[in-house]
């Protein structure tokens, strides 16, 4: 299958293209739940997302992964999107219920197979390959024996680590052991808004204790089956009072362990929280913790991703403190709300590039050790349309986009190592428990016929690569 940009010719009327470093590298990504569809073909098993989309209500219009962008059947035509692009790299995941269909146990080599052509389609354009190892697609045999919640579930993750390292490792540039830890804690076992849909206490803090041990002991097996570079991505929040009222700031200091101290803190610094009783009161300690789990999750990484979309502003509210047993892991007193007065995007999130790089000169100040940046995802859903004569402007977007590359650009001036950025995302794609309404895309599906028509923004983004590279005297692809 062959794309051919639709309009390739044609100068995208843009804001100026921001000035990055010699060397920056630029890319695209997606997940695999999102985009590939064979859901149930060629040896897979079911995920978690599986039984969660097919549950009615969890989803918005019952949407699934079924089919998505069928990615598995048309990735010669989306490598050629990604050629025409011009990007250095394409940051994918690797579904593992489509390895080990089982969470563990028998490997399933058409699986094995899918993965083996996509990188070398990628090789073959000249397009270096990072993969994710978990984007949250947990086979649903895991789930139903703990899923997160057991340390079980770690060692099984290494496991399938080790078998893709094993695999892939000599052509894998770069491995990203989890996707935003975050979402798979405390919005699946907590919030129940994603797979696979829990709303707990206990059960969401041991879960984001077992992922980061799972990150640690899958770094183990990829640096000693000699792969590329190692990391982990994280979606860090950059966090704003409400208020300087001591309710909102103490608010404030509880959603900095929820959002990001549960993280940072024991990758970074060898550590839990300091404020984690005061967030989650008897919940926080808990049996799941064992002695060592910190040097294993410690484990030295050759880069951090980053994803960024919107900046938050939390305040006080209710919650049920008094009785912790009854307590989600995000049942923590704290609220939202939208005090910037910018413009939101369709998922009706403020577009405020400065609070990026607030967020990227911040963690460089409190972790001076920290390893090189990616940022791993960012971009902006908007309300594309198709014109009559088949082309799609989106400028919107071309504006959120220029915005953050200049925020990024700022942080690498203060002095953040920031090696490269994957625009989220080549496709409109399955945008989980909100189906398909929401669009990241670069390149427009129509998910009636799944024919793949370039945006304005991705004529865009190929100028901006086009420009940076005779910029920087970089040689052309």
């Amino acid at each position: 299958m062959s794309a051919v940009p639709s309009g390739a010719g044609t100068p995208v009327t843009s804001p100026a293209f921001p000035d990055l470093p010699a060397g920056f590298r630029f890319g695209a990504a997606t997940a695999a739940y999102q985009i590939e569809g064979a859901h149930d073909e060629d040896g897979r098993g079911p995920s978690i997302w599986d039984t969660f989309s097919h549950t009615p209500g969890r989803t918005l219009g019952g949407a699934t992964g079924d089919t998505a962008c069928d990615h598995y059947h048309r990735y010669p035509e989306d490598v050629e999107l990604l050629r025409e692009l011009g990007v250095d790299g394409y940051r994918f995941s690797i579904a593992w219920p489509r390895l080990v269909p089982g969470g563990t146990g028998p490997v399933n080599p058409k699986g094995l197979d899918f993965y083996d052509r996509l990188i070398d389609e990628l090789l073959a354009a000249g397009i270096a390959p990072a993969a994710t190892l978990y984007h949250w697609d947990l086979p649903q045999a895991l789930e139903d024996r703990g899923g997160w919640r057991v340390r079980e579930t770690a060692q099984a993750f290494a496991e399938y680590a080790a078998l893709a390292a094993e695999r892939y490792g000599d052509r894998v540039e770069r491995w990203i052991t989890l996707n935003e830890p975050f979402c798979s804690a405390f919005v699946g076992y907590a919030e129940g808004r994603h797979a696979p849909g829990a709303q707990e206490g206990r059960g969401a803090l041991a879960a984001a204790h077992h992922l980061l041990v799972g990150h640690g002991l899958a770094v183990q097996v990829l640096r000693a089956a000699g792969t590329g570079q190692v990391g982990i991505t994280l979606n860090l929040d950059r966090l704003h009072p409400a208020s300087g009222r001591s309710e909102d700031l103490a608010a404030l200091r509880r959603a900095e362990v929820l959002h990001n101290e549960v993280w940072t803190e024991p990758l970074f610094a060898g550590r839990y929280p300091a404020h984690e009783a005061e967030t989650w009161g008897g919940l926080a300690d808990g049996p799941w913790r064992r002695p060592g789990d910190l040097e294993v999750i410690g484990e030295p990484l050759d880069f951090v991703g980053i994803n960024f979309y919107r900046p938050v502003t939390v305040e006080a509210a209710p919650h049920r403190e008094a009785d912790p047993e009854l307590r989600t892991a995000t049942d923590i007193g704290v609220g939202e709300s939208n005090p910037y007065g910018t413009r939101l995007t369709t998922m009706g999130w403020p577009v405020v590039p400065a609070a990026f790089t607030e967020l990227l000169t911040g963690l460089h100040a409190r972790y001076p050790q920290l390893p090189p940046l990616w940022i791993t995802e960012n971009g902006s859903a908007e309300a594309d349309s198709l014109t009559p004569d088949g082309h799609v402007h989106d400028p919107e977007r071309i504006d959120y986009l220029a915005g953050h590359l200049a925020a990024v650009a700022d942080a690498v001036a203060a002095g953040v190592d920031v090696r490269g950025y994957y625009v989220w995302s080549l496709l409109d794609n399955f945008e989980w428990a909100r189906g398909y309404e929401q669009r990241f895309g670069l390149v427009h599906i129509d998910y009636d016929t799944l024919t793949r028509t370039p945006k304005d923004s991705y004529h865009w983004y190929r100028g901006l690569i086009t420009a940076h590279r005779a910029r920087t005297e970089e040689p052309a692809r």
